[in-house]
């Protein structure tokens, strides 16, 4: 089946070919960007654009809870964050709070960059290990 729409195709390319790190790292951006949205609605007062912002932003923190590895400590603080942020998105929900939000927002904005740094040094690791300069 043909793909009229380049921008869907490019975007369907991009997920099939992404590492798990990569695929981590659209998830992060693509909590961010519904948070935006769900943001933007409250303040137009769209109540189901919110909600349907606020409830896609709570499945990627519930995908990123279910692929964690949890048998670290790290893994099992990150799972206490995840659902303490999943909590939050659900309250900012009922709540129509913007700050909620904002507050949700500022974790994800970190563990992105920290996951993007991750992603980074790797690369560059898998360079230096192949034979690579730095």
């Amino acid at each position: 089946m043909a793909m009229n729409n380049p921008q869907q195709a490019y975007a369907n390319n991009s997920v099939n070919t992404a590492s798990p790190g990569e695929l981590t790292l659209m998830l992060y951006n693509g909590c961010i960007k519904f948070i935006h949205l769900a943001e933007r609605a409250m303040k137009e007062k769209n109540i189901q654009q919110k909600n349907i912002n606020v409830q896609k932003a709570q499945a990627i923190i519930r995908e990123l809870s279910i692929t964690l590895k949890t048998d670290t400590d790290l893994g099992k603080d990150m799972l206490a964050l995840y659902e303490f942020l999943h909590e939050r998105l659900v309250e900012a929900n009922i709540k129509n709070d913007p700050a909620m939000l904002k507050e949700v927002e500022g974790f994800v904005v970190e563990f992105r960059d920290t996951w993007k740094q991750v992603i980074q040094i790797n690369r560059r690791m898998q360079h230096v290990g192949a034979g690579g300069r730095v």
